[in-house]
């Protein structure tokens, strides 16, 4: 019986995998992909690990975007890192808002979108980590057991490979 799991790179979106914009990306016009990550995230796709997004989009919760909207910023996100042969295994998302949705266990920097990954993929935390540009996200990393690698907002990934055996 083959017991091996997984092994994953979480990844924020604002600010890692587009433009942080400083505010809610709404609109695909103002969705400004990173084209600098492509080689990189190919490259740690091709050392064997999923490439999994988590990211909180309290703008859902706000009304100031829409679930269709969201989708069609994601299916272009995939496309065009598709265009250079990197594939996200999965694109995780937390709909809520604390000031209108209460609380939740899935915003970051609780682990509930990083656990639900390690869960659906057979994920080994241990082996894994999380790139983001904010401290929550270190910290959900962290309380899901995987490594939290912090960058500044827009930093190319290439510049932290060295962190990711």
């Amino acid at each position: 019986m083959d017991t091996a799991k997984n092994k994953a790179v979480f990844l924020d979106r604002d600010g890692v995998l587009n433009k942080e914009l400083g505010d809610y990306v709404c609109r695909l016009e103002d969705f400004q992909v990173l084209e600098h990550n492509f080689e990189a995230l190919k490259e740690l796709q091709n050392r064997g690990y999923l490439l999994i997004v988590a990211t909180n989009q309290g703008g859902l919760a706000k009304g100031w975007y829409t679930e269709e909207q969201l989708a069609t910023m994601h299916q272009h996100l995939k496309n065009l890192y598709a265009e250079h042969g990197v594939t996200f295994t999965d694109i995780y998302y937390c709909p809520h808002h604390p000031n209108f949705t209460g609380d939740c266990d899935c915003r970051k920097p609780k682990p509930g979108l990083l656990l639900r990954g390690i869960e659906q993929y057979n994920i080994d935390p241990a082996q894994s980590y999380f790139i983001g540009d904010r401290e929550r996200d270190v910290e959900a990393g962290t309380a899901a057991g995987v490594t939290g690698i912090l960058i500044n907002s827009d930093q190319p990934i290439s510049e932290m490979l060295d962190l990711i055996k």
